[in-house]
């Protein structure tokens, strides 16, 4: 990416702070080039592992790293499946829009790689349930399954969509209230609590990179 000085938009700062090195006009520049700047710049970033279904039932599986948790009352969390380069609608979206439903299914260090080979662009109503060999498993209160694979599932309804521009990479906005949670023995406690350090989820960085969240620290809040 090439973030130099453009006429009408990039500018490198002078005066105004030695510490910052550039101001950059959002509308100056190439939507890609704005997208990479973002995943780079906002991170590191939950992972939703979305399962939807269409109107005649086919399951999808693709997962989405502009996500997170928005309304404890009622408890509700967003995703947001960008248009694709060519500015239609990826297939999350097109069956959401249709069964206004879906299951956010937890990454962990666990199923990072399958998580990321789901993210390749199957046809239409081809399953990445079968393509990579998981295990759908039916869900409580929607027609989309949840992933056995995932030690975390949250069943959703939509609440909401909201568009959020036009064209290739414009955003769209999925706000879901949650219905049911499930929760893996495994990643509780003796308390039945949850427990971060075996829950072990993954974060999504810039470009091919991930972190762990291993490493932790405490603040506390002040009164």
């Amino acid at each position: 990416m090439d973030f130099k000085t453009r006429k009408n938009g990039v500018a490198l700062s002078t005066a105004r702070s030695t510490l910052i090195a550039m101001i950059i006009d959002p509308q100056s520049i190439d939507p890609r080039d704005m997208y990479h700047l973002l995943i780079h710049l906002i991170t590191p970033r939950p992972i939703a592992w979305v399962s939807t279904v269409s109107v005649n039932g086919k399951t999808n599986l693709a997962p989405y790293s502009f996500f997170n948790g928005v309304s404890a009352r009622p408890p509700a969390v967003v995703f947001c499946p960008a248009n694709n380069r060519e500015g239609r609608k990826k297939d999350t979206l097109v069956n959401v829009e249709a069964v206004s439903q879906f299951v956010v299914n937890i990454v962990t260090e666990t199923n990072a790689e399958i998580m990321n080979q789901t993210a390749s662009m199957l046809p239409y109503e081809e399953s990445e349930f079968d393509a990579y060999g998981l295990t759908p498993v039916q869900s409580e209160t929607v027609r989309p399954p949840r992933l056995k694979e995932s030690p975390a599932s949250l069943e959703c309804r939509v609440h909401d969509i909201i568009r959020i521009g036009e064209g290739p990479l414009a955003g769209n906005m999925v706000i879901g209230v949650i219905q049911r949670i499930h929760l893996s023995r495994d990643i509780l406690d003796h308390q039945q609590q949850l427990d971060p350090s075996r829950f072990q989820t993954v974060g999504r960085m810039g470009g091919a990179a991930y972190v762990h969240t291993r490493d932790q620290f405490e603040m506390q809040r002040p009164s």
